[in-house]
């Protein structure tokens, strides 16, 4: 993903100042960061949330596609407040999934009206990702949990209760990520998926939202960023 985003940036016409990774931590600091606009955070889920709120006390405006640290997130937001500059987390920066994001709601809100038809969501990933489900399928059902009153929460395909949605993760070769949402009835089924060709999509996104957040001051979402 660091390549990706490196090289998302420079076709966009913009100029990397400094590229950090588990063996040059000592250079975050507000030294090397002077006159940075935007930061963008792709990491682990052990190491985000301190990258992030080491970035936002800098006053440095950050972008996180980490996912699996969301326990945190609130404490990020606040530190971002506390300290008057701009935080946007995404699950997936792509802007194709988060037009399914858009569609998932909408076809939760109109399944609200037909309790034959149950969900399902399905997401792959390659053998590398270390959180499971993922966060863009958390996000996914929680899209739906919103829409229909049917649902509270989601759980693991293998551990399937009342009112939550099932997930099913599968890890396999290189895959950059495909998301399916299932509705399946008795008499047909309906679905709803994105397959990713690459991780460029995420990359791009990710820019993208740098641009937006760099002059602003807050907490945003790829909602704002892409105008919906």
């Amino acid at each position: 993903m660091g390549h990706e985003i490196e090289s998302a940036a420079l076709n966009r016409g913009h100029f990397v100042k400094l590229i950090v990774d588990k063996d040059n931590l000592q250079d975050l600091n507000e030294r090397s960061t002077r006159d940075i606009n935007a930061a963008i955070e792709f990491t682990t889920p052990e190491t985000a949330f301190e990258n992030v709120v080491r970035c936002l006390k800098m006053n440095i405006p950050v972008v996180c596609g980490t996912t699996g640290w969301l326990q945190d997130y609130d404490k990020a937001v606040s530190v971002c407040n506390e300290n008057k500059t701009s935080f946007i987390h995404s699950s997936n920066f792509s802007i194709g999934v988060n037009i399914l994001f858009r569609l998932n709601a909408e076809l939760a809100r109109q399944m609200s009206q037909y309790g034959d038809y149950k969900p399902y969501i399905e997401e792959i990933h390659h053998t590398k990702k270390l959180d499971s489900p993922s966060g863009t399928a958390i996000a996914l059902a929680s899209g739906i949990v919103n829409q229909h009153p049917g649902y509270d929460g989601w759980c693991f395909e293998n551990k399937k209760t009342d009112k939550k949605i099932p997930v099913k993760s599968r890890r396999e070769g290189m895959v950059p990520g495909t998301h399916t949402i299932t509705w399946d009835s008795e008499i047909d089924s309906i679905g709803i998926s994105h397959e990713a060709k690459s991780r460029k999509g995420l990359a791009f996104g990710a820019v993208i939202a740098a641009e937006y957040i760099q002059n602003r001051k807050g907490v945003f979402t790829m909602n704002e960023v892409l105008g919906f």
